[in-house]
């Protein structure tokens, strides 16, 4: 496995295409590979998502069991001149994780709820989350069968933060649709290695060919 930053130029008229339609970006990333195997295993996929460290600064982060190559977004979205890619290997870090460790993570997510099915449906329609508490309730279920648990504060709640809470509606195709999402800043602890590594390899939730279910880690801070 292999874990890429890429920094966007988002005053280049294509990024500002890429940033605003994940089914454009989703293409883009999908270019990055020329192996079927590059992109996809049976025991792992291709996940990606767009962070916002700054005002005019954006990160697109790809996990994926294939070594990308970006050329084609750096001359279209990024800096030709100054910036490239930087990848690293992930397996190290994969196989180091235990049981009981600590670690300070994000993930941005589309916390959705099936409804019922009518007669007239091919499949069951899934609705988003839009409440603040339904969406912590939400990843607090995921953890459980995740391998990891969500670190409490001194008040019992989570230890988390979201933001960038958002509806977005893009074109795919002739049709639209329609995403909630949401990106959870927190402190985990890992209840099963095993599983939680098929949670970074494999991703969480839904939409994952849209910038969703990607979980990056990070140590967490030791508090005083």
């Amino acid at each position: 496995m292999f874990l890429t930053r890429f920094q966007i130029n988002p005053a280049r008229r294509n990024a500002r295409r890429l940033l605003s339609s994940p089914h454009a970006m989703h293409a883009a990333v999908r270019s990055a590979f020329a192996a079927v195997e590059d992109y996809e295993r049976p025991d792992a996929r291709t996940l990606w998502r767009l962070d916002t460290p700054g005002t005019a600064t954006v990160h697109l982060y790809i996990a994926s069991p294939g070594r990308p190559d970006l050329t084609h977004l750096v001359e279209q979205a990024g800096w030709p001149t100054t910036e490239t890619w930087m990848t690293r290997e992930y397996d190290g870090l994969l196989s180091s994780l235990r049981a009981s460790q600590e670690w300070a993570f994000r993930l941005t997510a589309n916390p959705t709820h099936s409804g019922r099915k009518t007669a007239d449906a091919k499949e069951t329609q899934r609705f988003g989350y839009l409440r603040e508490q339904e969406q912590i309730d939400w990843l607090a279920r995921r953890a459980d069968r995740h391998g990891f648990a969500l670190a409490s504060q001194h008040d019992g709640r989570p230890n988390l933060r979201l933001h960038r809470r958002q509806t977005q509606t893009f074109k795919r195709g002739t049709g639209t649709v329609t995403l909630t999402t949401v990106t959870f800043d927190g402190l985990l602890r890992i209840t099963d290695a095993d599983t939680f590594r098929r949670a970074l390899t494999g991703g969480i939730g839904h939409a994952k060919a849209y910038g969703c279910g990607l979980l990056t880690l990070a140590p967490a801070q030791p508090t005083s």
